[in-house]
């Protein structure tokens, strides 16, 4: 019997140290820049009426922020979100039901995240209530100019 201890003693020290090893994989708070937007959550826009829900989790042991977006009238979407140390920057890949997708990149500029491809940006801004903003812009003249494609207000779903 005191064999069969130490050996699942032996094995429980093994899992831990892979469990704590696959922890300290994304350690650096530039990883963990853009928690403030996890959760579940019901989007409004500026008129105060629903856009949809949103639910924001971390996977691949908090290395990345999966995105499940539901809208109105079935449009969903999903986007895989995550900080590389090699660049500095974060990256957003989305995918939509009508076949879109968006690749952004960017990072934190001290009190938003700000995302941008050459005809996108988007900014996520963590209210002091506790809710985000998120604004979507595009531009057809490089940049000249930008309109609005999406504004979104984040509420908590408790």
């Amino acid at each position: 019997m005191p064999t069969l201890l130490r050996a699942l003693a032996a094995m429980s020290l093994a899992l831990g140290a892979v469990t704590a090893t696959a922890h300290a994989a994304c350690p650096a708070a530039e990883h963990h820049q853009f928690d403030f937007w996890l959760g579940r959550w019901e989007v409004f826009t500026p008129d105060g009426k629903l856009a949809g829900e949103n639910r924001i989790e971390a996977v691949a042991n908090g290395c990345a922020l999966l995105e499940s977006w539901q809208g109105k009238g079935g449009f969903s979407g999903s986007s895989l979100n995550s900080y590389d140390a090699t660049t500095k920057q974060w990256h957003q890949h989305w995918v939509d039901s009508s076949g879109a997708r968006l690749v952004i990149a960017g990072g934190w500029d001290g009190r938003r995240m700000l995302l941008a491809s050459p005809t996108d940006r988007i900014s996520w801004t963590p209210n002091a209530d506790g809710t985000v903003r998120q604004l979507w812009e595009q531009t057809a003249d490089g940049g000249q100019s930008w309109k609005t494609a999406f504004d979104g207000l984040y509420k908590r779903l408790r």
